[in-house]
């Protein structure tokens, strides 16, 4: 027996004993968080939430095994933010709409949450009609069956069966009831529950996760009373994604105590919150690096690899790496990185093939 074919469903209970002492931490953290924030000035703020957002989405959707371009995500998000960033790309049509409903959830956080609103959202994920090779029904509820799995194609493993598409209706009717009215609830928690609840009722043929996740996103910006966000669940729970369908299944198959699905949210909300110290030193550095290289001549296939290797550069720096990044010969890539040798930008590491190239 599932939870929502329990007779006293959807009336979550918990320990309030058990996680009052987690809760506090988080909350205390929150502001801790946003005090650091308010110090660091306006536009360290703008590159510290622009990072923090461009990862939740990739890892949003990385969780559910779609790749998306980084540099599309992250030129989306600061054109609409009217944040000026260099070297801006077009966003492909689909990116566009994940941003569009991350940026939706996120900053627009005191609009009521409606039917209407999540099938816009759903209409944004999808805007071809279809996912992958298959063609889905968009903006609205189901009318099929869904099982909620995980892993590669053919080799899914099964976490529970969501609730029949008749119920649907009543069902989302009674979720965002809850949503608008509940006011007795600590925001943070009522994040943990709304996500829980909704993935739990799985009411589209795809993009649950997702949209669950970002329902979260804007229940914790209601907690937090700001746009701006500086900490990503959805980065956190990427990288413990098997811990997160694990917890996620164990509780779809217990009774209506969620104690232990609300410990676990609040310690990953935690170290997803510990990632912000790095996000803001990365920040700091990357912006000492271009005060002290304000008057350095550099071209702009220089510049480009720079700020990659500021950001989270994947792997090592080879020549041959440099020119496929910035589309020259390898000859041209090797002057450019013995200038950067010679300017003290970089400094090489290895020999031969084994040859690269790191910031000093």
């Amino acid at each position: 027996m599932y939870i929502h074919q329990r007779k006293d469903w959807p009336k979550f209970t918990w320990n309030a004993e058990v996680i009052s002492t987690q809760l506090g931490a988080v909350r205390h953290r929150q502001g801790r968080i946003l005090g650091q924030m308010q110090g660091l000035g306006f536009r360290l703020q703008e590159e510290t939430m622009l990072k923090t957002l461009t990862m939740d989405v990739i890892k949003s959707s990385e969780i559910e095994g779609e790749l998306l371009n980084p540099e599309q995500v992250r030129s989306s998000i600061a054109r609409r933010l009217g944040i000026e960033i260099a070297g801006t790309v077009p966003a492909e049509r689909h990116v566009e709409g994940i941003v569009e409903m991350m940026l939706d959830a996120t900053q627009k956080f005191n609009t009521l949450l409606t039917e209407e609103r999540l099938y816009d959202w759903h209409a944004a994920l999808f805007p071809t009609g279809r996912s992958g090779m298959f063609k889905i029904k968009v903006g609205v509820w189901r009318d099929g069956g869904m099982q909620v799995t995980s892993g590669a194609m053919g080799k899914e493993t099964v976490h529970f069966d969501a609730p029949d598409f008749e119920k649907i209706p009543k069902e989302m009717k009674s979720f965002l009831k809850w949503m608008e009215t509940e006011r007795n609830l600590d925001p943070v928690l009522k994040a943990a529950v709304a996500h829980l609840w909704f993935v739990t009722i799985h009411p589209f043929d795809d993009g649950n996760g997702r949209i669950a996740r970002a329902i979260a996103d804007l229940q914790l910006a209601r907690a937090d009373e700001s746009t701006q966000r500086f900490y990503s669940m959805s980065a956190q729970i990427q990288a413990e994604r098997n811990a997160y369908y694990d917890i996620l299944e164990t509780t779809q198959k217990g009774d209506l105590d969620i104690t232990p699905w609300l410990e676990w949210f609040l310690d990953t909300l935690m170290r997803s919150m510990d990632q912000t110290d790095e996000t803001i030193a990365m920040t700091l550095a990357r912006t000492k690096f271009w005060e002290t290289h304000r008057h350095t001549d550099l071209n702009a296939r220089q510049h480009k690899v720079l700020g990659l290797l500021l950001e989270d550069f994947f792997g090592k720096l080879h020549v041959s790496k440099y020119a496929k990044i910035t589309k020259t010969s390898s000859d041209t890539a090797l002057r450019d990185l013995k200038d950067l040798m010679a300017k003290g930008i970089l400094e090489q590491q290895g020999s031969g093939r084994s040859t690269f190239y790191q910031l000093r």
